[in-house]
């Protein structure tokens, strides 16, 4: 089944989860495959090294550093990887409440980072939106 596109619709479906593990973003050097038994989230080669985003359990057991702490949202709408908007919505609605966000799409959600004491908040944010768009909707 193919993603939604439209904004609208996926901003009434938008229904975010918030997972319960602390995450965090980490730079290893090296390729994924030496850090495969880690089971990171994500990964991004970028020019300066690999980032890995792994559970703040795994980082600490590991040694790694990190800057901050975050909780993981998911929205659980099945996004287009073609579809145009959602990004900036939810990051303005977030921005709208100081709250800071680090998106990463995959191929059926999108994942947003947030400060981990910002959760609940992010959370309640998000839930509005979704539930403006669907009251929208409904007229």
């Amino acid at each position: 089944m193919p993603g939604l596109t439209h904004l609208g619709d996926l901003l009434a479906g938008l229904a975010p989860a918030l997972h319960p593990d602390e995450m965090v973003f980490a730079t290893v050097p090296g390729r994924l495959t030496d850090y495969a038994d880690w089971d990171p989230l994500a990964s991004f080669r970028e020019d300066e090294g690999l980032t890995l985003v792994l559970p703040r359990h795994r980082a600490e057991a590991e040694g790694l550093g990190f800057d901050g702490v975050f909780r993981q949202i998911t929205l659980t709408v099945h996004s287009s990887l073609d579809a145009v908007g959602l990004t900036a919505a939810v990051a303005s609605r977030l921005n709208d409440h100081g709250i800071p966000a680090n998106v990463v799409a995959a191929f059926h959600h999108d994942h947003v980072f947030v400060p981990a004491h910002r959760a609940d908040d992010a959370l309640q944010a998000l839930e509005a939106l979704s539930a403006e768009r669907w009251r929208r909707r409904q007229r």
